[in-house]
Order: C-alpha cells, then structure tokens, then sequence
C-alpha cells in the first residue's frame, strides 16, 4: 500500500499544474452540474490526469472520482479495494480565486481510506498520510518535509491556551450554531478559524486546529484522502453517534455530519451529548 504513495503523490502534483495552467488564464467559463454545484475545466483537466496517472501505476485497482460517471452499486458494492478521487474539492473557491482549493486521492480499503494525498496546487503544500503498520503523515512545503501529529489538547488547555475550531467559509447551519454553543459552554476560550476545501481537516491534522465540526451535506471524495490524513496523524472522524466514518458502504455517496477530533483521548461525547 504504502509503495504506491510516491506515485500517488506524483500524480497530484501533475493534476495540480493541469488545475493552475487554467487558473493563471484571464478568465475561464464555469458550467454548473445538476446538483447547482459549479465546474470548470480545471476539475476535468484534473480528472483526466488522475485517471490516466492511477491507471498507469494500478491498472487493477477501480477508480471513483467526482467527475466521472459513478460505477452503479451492484459493481461497487463488490469493491474491496479502490481510489476515491475529488479532482479539484473547492471548484467555490478557484473561481473566487483565494487559492484554497485542492486535489484529493484517496485508496479505501475494505470501506477504510488508509492511504491519502492532498495537494494544494496554488500553494505548493501536500498533505500524505498511510495507515497500518508503521502509520505515518507529513507535510511538504516548498519541498521541505516534516513529519505531522494532532495536538494534546488537555496539555494546552492546562496552559491556558483556547480550543481552536475551524469551520467552512460557506456553510453554516442551525446545528452549527448549537455545537459551537456546547463548545463555549464547555471551554474558556474558543477561536475560530475559516477555511475552504478539505483544508479544514489537514489543519486538524497538522495540530494547527483542534476540531472540526461538519454538520452540513459533503461527499464521500470530498473527505476520504483528508481523513486518511488525520487517522495517519493520530485524530480520528467520526459521524455524530461518534461511529468512524466510513465508505462505499451504499448507493448513496453522501457522508453524514461528522467531527473532525484531534486529540481523540479527549471526552468529546461529554462536552458534545
């Protein structure tokens, strides 16, 4: 599993320069798909590079990506083994042009993403993490590697230091509201930081951010590689009865709400049930 992340990682760094040769253009058009969600030709010329990349160096190994037509359930439902791609999670945020879009490859392994890579192509930052044995993540910056884990909150909070939240630029929700008030009932001091794509969860990761509250409808490629991260890292995510959150476990491709826990020893269903 782990043999193939070099290459994983070589191809998110190719549909990465695919994504940014249309993004430095003056303008590009932007279609919307029938669920009112925008797309570009970035999210095809990244496609398209991914497919062709994972082909080359797992041919046997089933793709499902965002922009491809979606294999039916009585063939996926069989799968033990394959990649969950999201060509380019944040089409919202490369046409406002803030940069805080990424590329997502995941391999789900009996329902279980254990391998993920994600690339921020406008900032040159990719997040890799790998399950099981020897589990590890790290991030690379500008080519300069460095080994991540999730932060011991109880430590900081001894040192007086807040709980940092991090949440969606554009989706707020009444049960956001709710978490966020059980969250500030709870600790002393809570900060909040905003952020686009599956970035929320690389921060949770990279102990930039504590937790994650995603209480609004997401897409099974819109988390699995950043999950596969932030297990790698030492946090888990969870759905709201605090069940890991887990794939290709039915037709539908929608996650539940979820959290994203950094320090995972921390009691959480105390301060959220």
């Amino acid at each position: 599993m782990q043999s193939i992340l070099p290459g994983v990682i070589s191809i998110c760094r190719d549909a990465g320069a695919a994504i940014l040769e249309i993004y430095e253009r003056n303008d590009f058009d932007v279609e919307t798909k029938d669920d009112d969600s925008p797309l570009t030709a970035a999210d095809l010329a990244s496609h398209r590079a991914i497919v062709a990349g994972l082909r080359r160096i797992a041919p046997r190994i089933p793709i499902l990506s965002e922009e491809a037509e979606r294999a039916p359930w009585s063939v996926r439902r069989d799968w033990q083994r394959y990649f969950l791609v999201d060509p380019l999670d944040g089409t919202k945020e490369f046409v406002s042009r803030n940069g805080e879009f990424t590329v997502n490859v995941a391999l789900i392994e009996n329902n279980v993403p254990v391998l993920g890579v994600v690339f921020v192509p406008v900032k040159n930052v990719l997040y890799a993490g790998a399950q099981g044995d020897g589990s590890f993540a790290f991030v690379e910056r500008d080519d300069d590697r460095r080994d991540i884990r999730t932060r011991d909150l109880a430590s900081r909070l001894n040192q007086g230091e807040p709980l940092t939240v991090v949440a969606s630029r554009r989706h707020g929700s009444e049960a956001l509201k709710t978490c966020m008030a059980k969250l500030e009932a709870h600790f002393d001091r809570v900060e909040t930081r905003n952020m686009g794509s599956s970035l929320k969860l690389c921060l949770v990761a990279e102990g930039e951010a504590d937790f994650y509250p995603r209480l609004a409808p997401t897409s099974e490629w819109d988390t699995a590689a950043a999950q596969a991260v932030v297990e790698a890292s030492g946090g888990k995510v969870v759905d709201t009865g605090f069940a890991a959150l887990r794939y290709n476990t039915s037709d539908d491709i929608l996650n539940p709400h979820f959290y994203v826990i950094g320090d995972s020893s921390y009691d959480w269903r105390g301060v959220l049930q």
